[in-house]
């Protein structure tokens, strides 16, 4: 009988990656895995919920390359967010949320909601077509090749990110023209 000897882990270097392992070898070799698009939306709850005049709760918005299908039965979707980033806060403070699945000619949206140091997400929803979500009350963006509407079932910290594990409530696939808009080497590329 064959016996596997025990994996010997890495020490840790000052960045706390393994020994040989530099941010800049990390993300170039990530930065080769394709990964589609999507525009991860969640409503904020009311300022002040016991009064019925108190306006709504901003939408917020973010782009988001590290988004999977995880299982069939039940249907959940894992969706990776920078831990204390304005997703990751709202959706651990109210569980309901969105997932847009762009298409290559929404890049200028993926774009937009990329920025660093942006403007106000109000400003940034302002021009563009989108309807509410019936389960959630989210954004689901017009001209999305597809939305699911997400309820969170589990939060896992990992590194400098949490990823949300969410069920699926609602999924439609609202655009069938185009292809999806994909990230490749730190870009937005359309497929073929």
């Amino acid at each position: 009988m064959l016996k596997t000897p025990p994996a010997a882990s890495a020490p840790a270097g000052p960045s706390g990656h393994a020994v040989g392992v530099s941010d800049e070898e990390f993300r170039a070799a990530m930065s080769r895995l394709a990964g589609g698009v999507v525009l991860v939306t969640a409503q904020e709850p009311p300022l002040d919920p016991d009064d019925p005049g108190a306006p709504e709760g901003e939408n917020a918005g973010m782009t988001a390359t590290a988004f999977l299908s995880v299982s069939l039965e039940p249907p959940l979707v894992l969706v990776s967010l920078r831990t204390g980033s304005r997703m990751d806060d709202l959706i651990d403070e109210q569980p309901l949320w969105a997932v847009s699945v762009l298409s290559e000619s929404q890049r200028h949206i993926a774009g937009r909601f990329a920025m660093k140091g942006r403007l106000s997400d109000r400003l940034l929803f302002e021009d563009l077509p989108y309807t509410r979500g019936e389960a959630t009350g989210a954004p689901l963006l017009g001209g999305a090749l597809a939305t699911l509407e997400c309820r969170t079932e589990q939060r896992v910290a990992a590194g400098d990110h949490t990823l949300v594990i969410g069920r699926v409530l609602h999924a439609r696939v609202p655009s069938t023209e185009g292809g999806p808009l994909l990230y490749f080497k730190g870009r937005y590329r359309r497929l073929g």
